[in-house]
């Protein structure tokens, strides 16, 4: 007892910017877990951390040693997030590429990114459409269909990740995680790249929440995301007779609202934007040919 006293009494004592911190370190795990699809117990599965302990750590009530580093990181004038990499030290040019962007606005990191992409592109990227957007959004069903009128191949990327992996899906989360779900998608993303200059992909929901994975998607291919309301997107799943990535979540329309919400500004960066509530299957074809032949 009195050596789990003195070990209490040896933490440092928290200041207001200190709880600050924690708090919205919490709130930031906790939208990234969410914005993935995954339940606490899945992320505690994944990661080996009990559920217990990230409950805490999502309520602002993290280990204080994520202070300790954090102290580390101001006294030597370094951003956490540059403290926490390893491995060889990134180039100088993107040390000050990084610095130029984030003294941009939002508007202007828009119009950096175009600049980018138009300079350094691949020709053949129009040939290559992606459909983006949650589950519901009718990438399978308008991928189908465009890819007929466009006479090019229609792939569903969970097709070419079972084919890399030598599995299922389902077994694929099950057996190494979510972790190692991401790898696969980003090599298969890769090998479709390198392999195919033409066709209409159809990919998951998620992609967006793996910024190397969906920068490479939206340099690589002309980029359309399949947008709906949260109740459309509900009501489509439902009557698929499928409620993932939810499961029997009683909050399951505030949990697809709110991962909508986290991941709309990446499917903002698409390349154009088709709004399907309220169309039937033949009017969303015909404003997403629009804007691909455009």
């Amino acid at each position: 007892m009195t050596n789990k006293l003195s070990e209490k009494s040896k933490q440092p004592r928290l200041h207001d910017d200190d709880r600050e911190y924690l708090h919205a370190l919490g709130e930031h795990i906790r939208d990234l877990r969410v914005r993935r699809g995954m339940t606490r117990a899945i992320l505690a599965r994944d990661s080996g951390v009990s559920v217990r302990y990230l409950a805490q750590l999502e309520s602002g009530d993290g280990n204080i040693s994520i202070l300790r580093l954090r102290q580390v990181a101001q006294a030597i004038a370094m951003p956490l997030e540059e403290i926490i990499r390893v491995g060889p030290e990134q180039a100088a040019e993107l040390t000050l590429l990084k610095q130029f962007l984030s003294r941009l606005s939002s508007s202007q990191l828009a119009e950096a990114g175009g600049l980018l992409r138009g300079t350094f592109e691949n020709r053949t990227r129009r040939q290559r459409i992606a459909l983006v957007g949650l589950r519901g959004a009718g990438k399978s069903s308008l991928g189908k269909m465009l890819a007929t009128q466009l006479n090019v191949p229609f792939i569903e990327l969970a097709d070419v990740i079972e084919q890399t992996a030598g599995t299922p899906l389902s077994e694929v989360f099950s057996l190494y995680g979510q972790a190692a779900y991401r790898r696969y998608e980003r090599r298969s993303l890769e090998w479709l790249i390198e392999n195919k200059d033409s066709f209409v992909l159809s990919t998951g929901g998620s992609i967006s929440t793996e910024p190397a994975t969906f920068d490479q998607l939206l340099s690589s291919c002309f980029t359309v995301w399949l947008k709906a309301s949260p109740a459309e997107h509900m009501a489509r799943v439902v009557a698929q007779g499928d409620r993932r990535p939810m499961g029997d979540n009683r909050e399951a329309m505030q949990d697809l609202e709110r991962i909508l919400i986290g991941r709309e500004p990446m499917y903002r960066k698409a390349d154009a934007t088709v709004n399907t509530s309220g169309l039937d299957i033949e009017q969303s074809l015909a404003e997403l040919l629009k804007n691909v032949c455009a």
